[in-house]
């Protein structure tokens, strides 16, 4: 155990994933891999590996639980057929054998459709030979960790490591013995559940894991985690190079950048040879304290955004000017920093959102604007047909048939990125 002062409670999941990097950074040696339980332990396990650029993969484990008790689980089922009973439970709760085999079934079967999702048909990592880091986002009761561990054992690493954020100091106690070293960055005496020490603790969607895994599989480069300083507040984001460089943008969100929809259509900008600055420009404590998009005015927010645009100048190295993607809550950011900043801003591509809010910035846009607005919605439809008259340069209003649902799908992220990519190879 590794225990560390921190500070509480973790932004998000991304943030405890950073801070267990630098402690597992010193302990792995031998062609190291992670391996993440979902669904949480996926986006702390992402940014482990991001953070130490080793490669990342799932590890399935389904709590063994009775059909209509609530009561604790009776033990796991881990994928490759591993199944790992709690005597003790088993005993006190005279569980007959048939009940017992019906429970493993519905499991296995949930674990197979769930490795599909993930995965999308590609194999698991080799383990024979490696330290494999064992990464969760938090640890209960230590079964799950348990489970996970000696499932790993049976495929011969050379050392295990196990890697939470955070644990009761019962669980810690349990799994000693379990693992070649345990990480664990804090085990609050008051302890009571893993939720309570993460400000953000969204849990992602399977398409969000599937996105993240699929990124490693096709060998797309990882972007590193950045903290842009910019109206007196630190903004969190990825910035990512492709191997050739032809332009840079930055995608600015209200909040979520690592969405697996975000990440899509931050992803067509980097395969169409962007250095691509995904930014949320609200902080996590904002958006958690409003509980959605804070009231911060279009032009406090272009401002953040002005400065996010100079930092990846700066950062990509790039003399022309930087296209600026705005989505969502952040749509009115992007006219209001193309008014501050017509030199370093070159194209400008919307997304949804009101960028009406953009209000007095409007005239003062001179750059190319596309503006993408959802199919089927009117009212937004004619917000944005009046900014787009209001605006002093080339303007295209295109509707985007399921654009409203880049919340809810990977397809349509993708195809609103390589919109804006589109758009900027033409005008930047």
């Amino acid at each position: 155990m590794s225990p560390v002062p921190v500070s509480l409670p973790f932004a998000d999941r991304s943030a405890a994933g950073r801070g267990l990097a630098e402690r597992v950074r010193p302990l792995v040696r031998t062609d190291p891999v992670v391996l993440a339980l979902p669904p949480g332990g996926l986006p702390v396990g992402a940014e482990l590996a991001r953070a130490l650029d080793l490669p990342l993969d799932v590890l399935v484990v389904r709590r063994l639980n009775l059909q209509g008790d609530a009561r604790a689980p009776v033990g796991a089922v881990t994928e490759g057929g591993g199944v790992f009973f709690d005597d003790s439970e088993l005993a006190r709760r005279h569980v007959s054998r048939d009940v017992l085999s019906q429970a493993v079934r519905a499991e296995r079967q949930e674990l197979d459709r769930l490795l599909k999702a993930y995965r999308g048909g590609r194999p698991g990592a080799p383990l024979a030979g490696r330290d494999v880091v064992v990464v969760d986002e938090g640890v209960t009761t230590g079964a799950t960790a348990r489970a996970a561990v000696r499932a790993v054992r049976r495929h011969h690493p050379a050392r295990v490591c196990l890697a939470v954020p955070v644990a009761s100091q019962a669980a810690v106690a349990a799994l000693r013995g379990e693992a070649d070293e345990i990480v664990v960055l804090t085990a609050p005496d008051n302890f009571q559940a893993v939720g309570e020490w993460y400000r953000d603790y969204e849990p992602p969607t399977e398409a969000d894991i599937a996105a993240l895994l699929e990124d490693r599989a096709e060998g797309r480069p990882m972007g590193r985690p950045v903290r842009v300083t910019a109206g007196g507040v630190g903004l969190d984001g990825d910035f990512t190079v492709p191997g050739s460089v032809r332009g840079a943008a930055v995608m600015a969100l209200g909040h979520g950048r690592a969405h697996a929809q975000q990440r899509a259509a931050a992803d067509a900008l980097l395969d169409a040879g962007y250095a691509t600055l995904a930014l949320d420009l609200f902080t996590p404590e904002e958006w958690e304290s409003a509980q959605g998009a804070p009231d911060i005015g279009a032009d406090d927010l272009g401002g953040r955004l002005a400065q996010a645009v100079e930092w990846l100048r700066s950062a990509a190295g790039v003399r022309g000017g930087v296209g600026v993607f705005g989505a969502g809550s952040a749509a009115p950011a992007a006219p209001a920093a193309a008014a501050r900043m017509p030199g370093e801003v070159g194209a400008l591509a919307v997304l949804g959102g009101r960028i009406d809010l953009a209000g007095d910035a409007l005239p003062q846009v001179r750059v190319p604007a596309l503006v993408m607005v959802p199919g089927g919605e009117s009212f937004v439809w004619e917000l944005s047909e009046w900014a787009a008259g209001r605006m002093g340069g080339p303007v295209e209003l295109r509707a985007a048939p399921g654009a409203e649902q880049l919340l809810g799908g990977t397809a349509e992220g993708r195809l609103a990125g390589e919109a804006a990519a589109e758009w900027f190879d033409r005008h930047l």
